[in-house]
């Protein structure tokens, strides 16, 4: 990317970024899941379970918002073409992927802070495939119905907004599509951005069932956690190839 020019855009530095959080979204977990299968390997520490669950909401939180970004991309390139270059330049595309991670960190450490002040035993048997709110939850003997309103209403404020900006925007997108007099032109608008919705939507379904049924108990949500931790970020790279 970084030798060859017809690359140096918006569409793929967003799309190095989103590579290097999938990236570090699989690494978070699944070298510490394929560790459980060993006896020695199902055992971690309070900072190691403290430390994955901040990375991973971080890591989430921050794809949330580039997958908004990335629709904010499109829309402007496809909408307001004429000024696109003007308004996406480097500066803007560098100031939004530091947004991202700003914003991802500072929603983890409100996440982590919430789930981890509360009082827990020396040991403790987390019945889930890795350290995560609903898992860490029920750890507790005392009453988390703050702690559980309290991180639904986050995760659900943070997914759901930017899940509607995301269809606001491609909104806009399908109206100037259609006014395209060309279908190859059509064809080549949609084609543009298919991927982009494809991948939000095998992203963000998840999101939807597993966060915002948290206190739930049911069987399916540790494979819902191992599709969005392995499969999506997969699917990612050959959704957008």
């Amino acid at each position: 990317m970084i030798s060859n020019l017809q690359l140096h855009k918006a569409m793929y530095w967003f799309l190095c970024h989103l590579s290097i959080l999938d990236m570090a979204f699989s690494a978070v977990v699944v070298p510490k899941v394929i560790a459980g299968f060993t006896p020695d390997g199902k055992v971690i520490s309070f900072g190691g379970c403290v430390s994955q669950l901040f990375c991973f909401h971080f890591i989430g939180c921050a794809e949330c918002f580039l997958y908004t970004v990335m629709a904010y991309d499109h829309f402007l390139a496809i909408c307001k073409p004429l000024h696109y270059t003007n308004i996406m330049n480097w500066k803007a595309c560098l100031f939004l992927s530091l947004g991202t991670l700003i914003g991802g960190c500072l929603n983890s450490a409100l996440l982590t802070s919430l789930t981890f002040h509360l009082p827990y035993g020396e040991d403790n048997y987390v019945d889930y495939v890795f350290c995560d709110i609903p898992a860490m939850l029920k750890l507790p003997c005392v009453d988390i119905q703050f702690n559980e309103l309290m991180s639904s209403i986050d995760v659900s404020f943070i997914t759901v907004t930017c899940f509607l900006l995301i269809l606001a925007s491609y909104a806009y997108i399908i109206a100037a599509i259609l006014k395209i007099s060309s279908i190859e032109g059509q064809q080549k608008a949609f084609s543009t951005c298919s991927a982009h919705l494809t991948v939000v939507f095998i992203y963000y379904l998840p999101l939807f069932y597993h966060y915002m049924r948290l206190g739930s108990q049911d069987s399916m949500d540790s494979v819902v956690s191992v599709f969005y931790t392995t499969i999506t970020p997969l699917l990612n790279l050959v959704i957008h190839t």
